[in-house]
């Protein structure tokens, strides 16, 4: 069987810092193909981002189909003579690992991979994971996705590993996310003497009169989500000096929003409360930066009841069903099948001494290989 504190332990010492992957999957493929996976990498790049690695890993024909999805890259760890352990040294203190990736999310790929070992099954089983998820998610989990469904791939539910719960394992688990859309508004005036605003057009009290008219909550929630809510980020002129009125400003803002939205209703509702501000004949512009996610919501049975069950029975106590956080590869996935994220606590992730406890670990990989018998078999 394989053990998942020693193939945490050999994932954390490979420094897979977006999008390098310094051999970490050569770590993965030396612990799956024993298993009887097949193993393929696939890269992709281009779309204005860097080129990716990706690893799909299969075993199995016929049956119910299980896919786990997950990556290896890791934030930066900063200065590394501020930990008190090495950050890719993964040293075993206490009952703890620590490292860079140890809650986000090695622990979960590791315990995972374990729970195979453990766990017999009659379907088939899948691991899609990326090393780009910290930073562009460009060219990782979303085309590997595609790329799978042009394969002939066809999944029945997946869990992703990242961390979910909150103070034990299995405490809660994520069946859905937050839609999360970047926008900026540009107020561009005339530039000119303070000393003279009548030969000048500030910019400024239509960038507020936007900024308050447009922030905070969009409703009051749903079901299964908190309120939408918009939230600027920031607000720049790019003025240094005091005498000078200033030519534009910038306002930059984030929005969280729930299943009452979709990404052309909510640019929409943007539209019309920035065309009903008076703009004080100045040009106000609104763009979308990026790619918005949009917000999903599982399907609350088949798998999803299988987890709750299997936690239900050994914990005592059913999980939190949770929508609330930041984004994942979960929103890449929710277009293939039903998804979950369902991992270890994560208080330390991106944190220096970035750990998790030995005995979570365990738990989890437990957790784990009874769901997939309990799916599969």
């Amino acid at each position: 069987m394989v053990d998942p504190v020693q193939l945490l332990a050999d994932l954390i010492r490979k420094p897979s810092v977006t999008p390098e992957l310094h051999d970490v999957f050569d770590v993965l493929e030396a612990a799956l193909v024993p298993l009887g996976f097949t193993c393929e990498r696939v890269r992709f790049e281009g779309d204005g981002s860097y080129p990716v690695d990706n690893l799909f890993a299969t075993r199995g024909r016929g049956g119910r189909h299980l896919l786990f999805a997950g990556h290896t890259d890791v934030v930066t760890p900063g200065d590394a003579a501020a930990w008190t352990h090495p950050p890719f040294a993964a040293d075993i203190v206490d009952g703890k690992i620590y490292g860079r990736g140890a809650a986000d999310m090695k622990s979960g790929i590791a315990a995972f991979i374990a729970a195979i070992s453990r766990a017999p099954t009659d379907g088939t089983i899948s691991l899609a994971i990326t090393n780009d998820e910290e930073a562009d998610s460009i060219n990782g989990t979303d085309k590997l996705m595609a790329w799978a469904e042009s394969q002939g791939y066809r999944f029945d539910f997946a869990i992703v590993g990242e961390p979910s719960a909150t103070v034990r394992v299995g405490d809660s688990i994520k069946v859905g996310r937050r839609g999360s859309l970047n926008g900026q508004v540009r107020v561009t005036g005339t530039q000119g003497h303070v000393a003279y605003p009548d030969k000048a057009n500030n910019p400024l009290p239509v960038a507020a009169t936007l900024l308050l008219a447009l922030s905070g909550k969009l409703d009051d929630g749903s079901e299964h989500f908190p309120p939408s809510n918009l939230e600027f980020t920031s607000a720049d002129v790019g003025n240094t000096t005091t005498n000078v009125i200033p030519a534009s400003a910038l306002l930059r803002f984030n929005v969280r929003y729930n299943d009452r939205w979709t990404p052309e209703t909510l640019i929409e509702a943007i539209e019309d409360v920035i065309a009903n501000q008076d703009k004080r004949d100045t040009l106000v512009e609104f763009k979308v930066v990026g790619r918005p996610s949009r917000s999903f919501l599982s399907d609350l049975g088949g798998g999803v009841e299988t987890l709750i069950e299997t936690i239900a029975r050994r914990t005592g106590i059913p999980p939190e069903l949770s929508t609330g956080g930041g984004t994942s590869d979960a929103r890449f996935i929710a277009d293939y099948c039903p998804v979950v994220e369902f991992g270890l606590p994560g208080p330390t992730m991106h944190k220096v001494d970035e750990n998790i406890r030995l005995s979570d670990l365990e738990e989890l990989t437990t957790l784990y290989a009874q769901f997939i018998a309990n799916y599969l078999g």
